[in-house]
C-alpha cells in the first residue's frame, strides 16, 4: 500500500485557494488570489525540489488539473526542471464533469470515485501526491486516506476561501517530523499521522 500525501500552500488561517495568482480560482468571489507570490525564496524552492526528487504520481481535481495542464506543457524544462517532472509523472484526474484529459500521462477517474481512490491507494507504486484540489482534499479527508501533510504555511491571513480542513474531516493526531523556516517567514512543515488525538482535561 502506498501513501497519499497532501502537499499544499496554505495561509495562516487555513486557506489553500489560488496561492499562485488571481486567475487560478475566483470561485465564491475570492479576491485574494496570488497571496504566496511575494514570499518565494530559495528555501521554498529547495523544499519543492526535494519533494519532487523521488518518483511520485499525482491526484488532481478538475480545476487544478486544468491549471496545471495549461501551464506545464508550455514551460521550457531548461528554465524550470519542474516541467519535465510534472509532464512525465502519472496523473489521476478526479472529476465527474470532464469527458477527457489530454495532458500526457493523465487518466480520468470518474464514477465511483471513493472506491477508485481506495483502490489506487492499495496498489503498489510510488506515493500519490495531491496538490491544490480543495474539493478532492475534502473527499480524501472524509475517507481518512491522507497519510502525510507537507505544508508551506504562509504568514498571511485572507479571511475567506477554500480551506484545507473543512467540515467532515475525521479527527486525527499528527506528528511533526520535519520543519524549516524560509527567509521570508514561511513555515515548511511535514506531518505524519499519529493515531487518535490525545485528549484530557486541565480541570
Amino acid at each position: 500500500m502506498r501513501k497519499i500525501i497532501a502537499s499544499e500552500f496554505i495561509t495562516l488561517d487555513g486557506v489553500i485557494q489560488a496561492p499562485g495568482g488571481p486567475e487560478e480560482d475566483e470561485e465564491s468571489k475570492f479576491t485574494e488570489g496570488g497571496w504566496s507570490f511575494g514570499y518565494w525564496d530559495d528555501v521554498i524552492g529547495e523544499a519543492m525540489a526535494k519533494e519532487t526528487s523521488s518518483p511520485f504520481e499525482t491526484l488532481l481535481g478538475r480545476k487544478t488539473y486544468e491549471i496545471f495542464a495549461a501551464h506545464w506543457p508550455n514551460v521550457d524544462p531548461e528554465e524550470d526542471p519542474g516541467a519535465d517532472i510534472y509532464n512525465k509523472a502519472k496523473k489521476y484526474v478526479i472529476s465527474q464533469t470532464l469527458k477527457e484529459v489530454t495532458w500526457q500521462n493523465s487518466e480520468l477517474i470518474s464514477g465511483d470515485i471513493e472506491k477508485r481512490l481506495i483502490d489506487l491507494k492499495e496498489q503498489d507504486g510510488p506515493d500519490l501526491v495531491v496538490t491544490g484540489s480543495s474539493k478532492l482534499i475534502q473527499t480524501l479527508l472524509k475517507l481518512d486516506l491522507i497519510d502525510e501533510f507537507k505544508l508551506k504555511i504562509y504568514p498571511v491571513v485572507v479571511g475567506h476561501g477554500k480551506r484545507l480542513f473543512g467540515d467532515g474531516t475525521i479527527p486525527v493526531g499528527l506528528k511533526l517530523v520535519k520543519s524549516a523556516i524560509s527567509d521570508s517567514g514561511v513555515i515548511i512543515a511535514t506531518y505524519d499521522r499519529a493515531g487518535e488525538i490525545k485528549k484530557g482535561s486541565f480541570a
